[in-house]
């Protein structure tokens, strides 16, 4: 079933140790290449040799331990799945926090590949409010984690905290290793964040967008084969690893660079909030502080609407972000910018998507069908799109 997949799996220490053996030779049995790193305390439940005869390789424990040729925690890092069974407490810190002071936090930091956690632990120390904090910026970052089951606990305690069930563990990695490759072929170009119009040298108008919505797009797109361009106005986060990382300031920069990038496109995602309005003059000094001040704005080209009416056979998605009437302002949008599929998303009250890890979408499609997702993190927001978009592409 894995042919040709490699996994790295590491160990933590935990009584729930021993159950990632059984992971790993149901992989190895389903021809995944298993490279197992155990960390010290994970050596103390069980023993290296166990999971060497396992997987049928060496198993890596010490960050210093090398060949000369290879640097360990960057090749465990280079693979298909990395995934942490049983995932501590500590560990999790360690990951949600940048940390990389043994093997396998030095390993997180270096993947680029899909992280899956499986946690295990004493119930209060599950439900403290810093593991909590930490599990919830992982799944923001696009970690994949298998909630721990409830019952009687290693320590004698009865709740949150044992290790999922091997089956859920193999449901999940199967689903991850074998996601579709539905968007081989296809380059799609993706705008995300907001974008900034300058006032004089040291002030801007700009907007809340963080970015995050394009960027998980981006991510999601890229894993699922697509070559992908990413225009990006300026954010706080880092771009994910795409095929063409292009930074822009403002959206006259945003609407040269879509041009510039549009004829090798098959499918483009708006989701960048590009300014409306921009100042009619750009002081030249910086404007000194007075009572009162007057300014001239201008409208922005409407990049949307631009390469909407030449189109082509390209897919052509945009984004909304409403504050009051989403469903009238998108069917709106959708009409007059010629869209294939409109994105809405609430901007105000509990639900405001800028700045927040969640985001609660509603598709609008061409023909009239309307799709309103629940309330979801932004990277699977991201495939829910991209399904969407692949069903009417019949990808």
């Amino acid at each position: 079933m894995f042919n040709g997949k490699k996994v790295s799996l590491c160990v933590t220490g935990g009584i729930a140790a021993y159950k990632a053996a059984e992971i790993v030779s149901w992989l190895r049995q389903n021809n995944a290449l298993v490279i197992v790193a155990m960390t010290e305390s994970a050596c103390r439940f069980i023993t290296p040799l166990t999971m060497q005869t396992l997987s049928g390789q060496p198993v890596m424990t010490d960050i210093f331990d090398n060949d000369g040729l290879s640097v360990p925690h960057i090749e465990l890092a280079k693979t298909d799945l990395f995934a942490v069974i049983p995932a501590t407490a500590n560990i999790m810190a360690k990951a949600a926090n940048g940390l990389a002071d043994d093997l396998v936090s030095a390993a997180i930091l270096a993947t680029k590949a899909p992280l899956l956690f499986a946690p295990a632990m004493n119930v209060n120390m599950y439900e403290n409010p810093h593991t909590q904090a930490n599990i919830n910026y992982l799944a923001a970052m696009g970690a994949e984690l298998v909630e721990p089951a409830e019952g009687y606990l290693a320590c004698g305690d009865v709740g949150r905290g044992r290790l999922a069930s091997p089956e859920e563990i193999k449901a999940k990695i199967s689903a991850m290793l074998l996601v579709k490759q539905d968007l081989a072929g296809k380059t799609v170009l993706v705008t995300a964040g907001p974008t900034i119009e300058a006032i004089d040298p040291v002030r801007y108008l700009a907007n809340r967008s963080s970015g995050k919505m394009g960027y998980a797009i981006a991510k999601a797109a890229k894993i699922r084969g697509a070559k992908v361009v990413l225009i990006t106005g300026p954010t706080k986060i880092a771009p994910p690893a795409v095929d063409n990382v292009i930074a822009v300031q403002s959206a006259a920069e945003m609407r040269q660079a879509v041009l510039a990038e549009l004829s090798d496109c098959d499918i483009v995602i708006k989701a960048a909030a590009v300014a409306d309005y921009r100042p009619a003059k750009i002081a030249e000094q910086k404007i000194k502080k007075n009572d009162s001040l007057m300014l001239e704005l201008v409208k922005n080209p409407d990049i949307l609407h631009e390469i909407s009416a030449v189109k082509g056979d390209r897919f052509i998605c945009g984004f909304a972000a409403e504050t009051e009437n989403l469903r009238e302002n998108a069917l709106l949008k959708l009409k007059n910018k010629n869209l294939d599929l409109l994105a809405a998303n609430p901007v105000a009250g509990v639900d405001n998507a800028f700045g927040s890890d969640e985001n609660r979408l509603t598709l609008f499609f061409k023909d009239g069908q309307v799709r309103k997702l629940d309330k979801m993190t932004k990277n699977k927001a991201a495939n829910c799109l991209l399904d969407a978009i692949c069903e009417l592409l019949q990808l």
